[in-house]
């Protein structure tokens, strides 16, 4: 009974950390600047949507911000729907963004939406409300 109980609580709990790691990571690094940057020029349209989402002042610190707060609750196992949903539109703009602006380096935003939509399927009895139509 144990073991049987552990194979269906392990792909969830290692989708989660792997999801929060992820955002933990990049969300501090919007803070402390730690990771390396790309050497590589950036395409002009992606170089422009970074420039203006610099020139906002608040946007890339509300994005870092987020990603931390959510990230940090994927670790701890706690808020876990809220987490998937502040995440929800920040993978979306992730993708989009590789698809239209900058398709190398897709691979992690690939990963993200997996596990995304992964973890959303699992937790969905605590989207059911949400997405009720009334």
């Amino acid at each position: 009974m144990a073991k049987s109980r552990f194979l269906t609580q392990a792909p969830p709990i290692a989708a989660r950390v792997v999801l929060g790691l992820l955002f933990a990571v990049t969300g501090l690094n919007g803070f402390l600047d730690f990771l390396p940057r790309p050497t590589a020029p950036m395409p002009e349209g992606a170089a422009a949507f970074a420039g203006a989402m610099m020139k906002t002042g608040y946007l890339l610190q509300l994005l870092a911000g987020t990603q931390l707060v959510a990230g940090v609750l994927l670790l701890a196992g706690r808020f876990v729907p809220l987490a998937l949903a502040l995440l929800a539109p920040v993978i979306v703009n992730i993708i989009c963004f590789h698809v239209f602006l900058l398709p190398a380096g897709i691979g992690p935003g690939v990963l993200a939406l997996v596990l995304e939509l992964y973890l959303a399927w699992t937790w969905r009895a605590a989207f059911r409300a949400m997405l009720a139509a009334r």
